[in-house]
């Protein structure tokens, strides 16, 4: 796992729910991407998680008592203030969230995040019904207008058995929101970002279709890395393997065709392009409307070419628009992507073979070699979330 946060402070803030048990697991997943964490407790939090939990994943003493002595600082609120890149606030209760848009410092979590500057994420939960309260939700309005951000609940099964608004969400969302604000520089703020991901399928009939191996790894890579920078992205995400990430704009489509049209719309508006799906060059003729059943002898399926979306891009590109493609290659690597690389007017193409161990469709981990009209530069194996950045730092650099 990446160390994005190595070198980042994150303030953790837990409050009485029964939703205080997903912070240990959040805890150590910070700590595993380099974090140094602390936890800062209500009293009555501790009826819910003991303290030496979090003492224990995180290795700092968990900040309770407002007046304990034993703290190597004097005044231990503030020096963790001070130090705190970002305060995550979850579970936060009805309590918690009115104390602070109150301006109310009681105790040692609200008096700390009270001395915090840094950009503050308040994840609610509770009972459907206190979440709608009127009063929760103006309160929830002011801190907006304060400057935090509110992490909405989700729906689902709540402690009470209802079903409802009001639940916290999953750990590996209340990290990427931690990760989202302060793992890069954003870098690439202001810019529109543009990826295309995974395999298209070209439906033969209702059953069958015609498709490749592609996973959209390496897409969803592109586009996660482009969000953490800074950008504003979408995706055109045709068939995937793997999860789409958060905080993009995530437009599914099917056919190579849907594709393009879904592209087209939004070629306009971008300031970066990335074509990485793994597109059909051929399509059926036609789409039989029922299942073709089998029949004795051969069967051969009449072929069309797809629109080059590739090629359109870089014959309809605006000026100062940034356009990166993909070549898959599993001979004469270099030689035809450079060829892709003038023929279909791109900035950069990035170039991988098939043949080598650990690139390729499906895996974590990719060796491309990126290739502009002045050079070329192969990376080393790497995952693939490493290889979007380096593809990005590059394209962001080229012009």
């Amino acid at each position: 796992m990446e160390k994005l946060l190595k070198g980042k402070t994150v303030l953790l803030g837990v409050s009485s729910s029964i939703a205080a048990y997903k912070m240990c697991n959040v805890a150590r997943m910070l700590t595993k991407l380099g974090a140094e964490v602390h936890v800062s407790m209500t009293a009555n939090a501790a009826n819910f998680v003991h303290p030496l939990t979090f003492e224990t994943l995180t290795q700092n003493k968990c900040l309770m008592d407002t007046f304990d002595r034993n703290f190597q600082y004097s005044v231990e609120h503030v020096a963790i203030a001070k130090k705190a890149d970002v305060v995550l606030l979850a579970p936060a209760t009805a309590n918690l969230i009115g104390k602070i848009a109150c301006g109310i410092a009681d105790d040692m979590l609200t008096t700390t995040v009270m001395a915090c500057t840094c950009r503050k994420l308040i994840a609610p939960a509770m009972n459907h019904n206190m979440y709608h309260n009127p009063i929760v939700q103006e309160n929830l309005d002011k801190l907006r207008r304060h400057g935090y951000e509110i992490i909405e609940p989700v729906k689902g099964m709540l402690a009470n058995r209802d079903v409802g608004d009001g639940k916290l969400p999953d750990e590996e969302t209340l990290v990427e929101y931690v990760v989202r604000e302060i793992a890069f520089e954003k870098d690439l703020a202001g810019k529109k970002v543009l990826v295309t991901a995974g395999a298209t399928r070209e439906s033969i009939d209702p059953v069958r279709f015609i498709t490749n191996h592609s996973s959209g790894k390496m897409g969803f890579a592109l586009a996660r890395a482009a969000m953490l920078r800074g950008a504003d992205v979408t995706v055109v995400a045709a068939h995937t393997d793997a999860p789409p990430p958060l905080f993009v704009d995530v437009v599914p489509v099917e056919s190579a065709e849907d594709m393009f049209i879904a592209v087209k719309q939004r070629l306009a508006e971008a300031d970066i392009v990335i074509k990485a799906a793994a597109v059909a060059d051929y399509t059926p003729v036609t789409t039989a409307e029922n299942k073709i059943k089998k029949k004795d002898g051969d069967m051969s399926i009449p072929l069309k070419r797809t629109v080059d979306i590739l090629r359109y891009i870089g014959e309809n590109r605006r000026e100062g628009q940034s356009v990166c493609g993909f070549s898959m290659e599993t001979e004469n690597v270099i030689e035809n992507s450079r060829r892709k690389l003038i023929s279909k007017n791109c900035d950069m193409i990035c170039a991988n073979s098939l043949r080598r161990a650990g690139a390729g469709f499906g895996t974590d981990t990719n060796i491309i070699t990126i290739i502009t009209r002045d050079g070329e530069r192969e990376l080393e194996l790497m995952s693939k979330f490493d290889v979007a950045n380096e593809i990005l730092t590059e394209l962001k650099n080229y012009k």
